[in-house]
C-alpha cells in the first residue's frame, strides 16, 4: 500500500499500482501547467466522506511506494484518468478498464 502525501499534511493510502497511474496523470497535468482538483473517497476508518485537494505547480506532492518494483502502466487507464482530470470536477479514481487487444503497457516512467 503506497501513500500519496499532499503539502505534507494530507496523507492517503493507495495501492502501488493505482499510485503509479495517478503519478503519471498528475505529473502530465502539472508539466502542462494545468491545475485541477483531485478527489478520493476516504477510508471508512476516518469516516465515510471524501477529500478534495487543489493540485497546482507549487504544491508539494510525495508518492511513497511500498514495493520496490515499478508497476506496469495500463495506457487505457491513464486515458480514462486524464479524461476525468480534464472534467470540471477534476481527477477521481475510475475503475481500471481492460486493455484493448494490441495495446501496449509500459513500465512506469518514474
Amino acid at each position: 500500500m503506497g501513500k500519496f502525501i499532499y503539502d505534507g499534511t494530507v496523507k492517503v493510502d493507495f495501492d502501488d499500482r493505482t499510485l503509479a497511474h495517478l503519478q503519471v496523470v498528475i505529473g502530465t497535468k502539472l508539466r502542462r501547467g494545468e491545475p485541477f482538483y483531485f478527489t478520493w473517497k476516504d477510508d471508512t476508518s476516518i469516516g465515510d466522506g471524501r477529500t478534495t485537494v487543489w493540485v497546482h505547480p507549487r504544491c508539494s506532492l510525495v508518492y511513497k511506494y511500498y514495493g520496490s518494483r515499478k508497476p506496469r502502466v495500463n495506457i487505457a487507464w491513464i486515458d480514462a484518468l486524464v479524461y476525468a482530470a480534464n472534467s470540471p470536477s477534476g481527477l477521481y479514481l475510475v475503475p481500471e478498464p481492460a486493455e484493448a487487444a494490441g495495446t501496449e503497457t509500459h513500465d512506469e516512467a518514474h
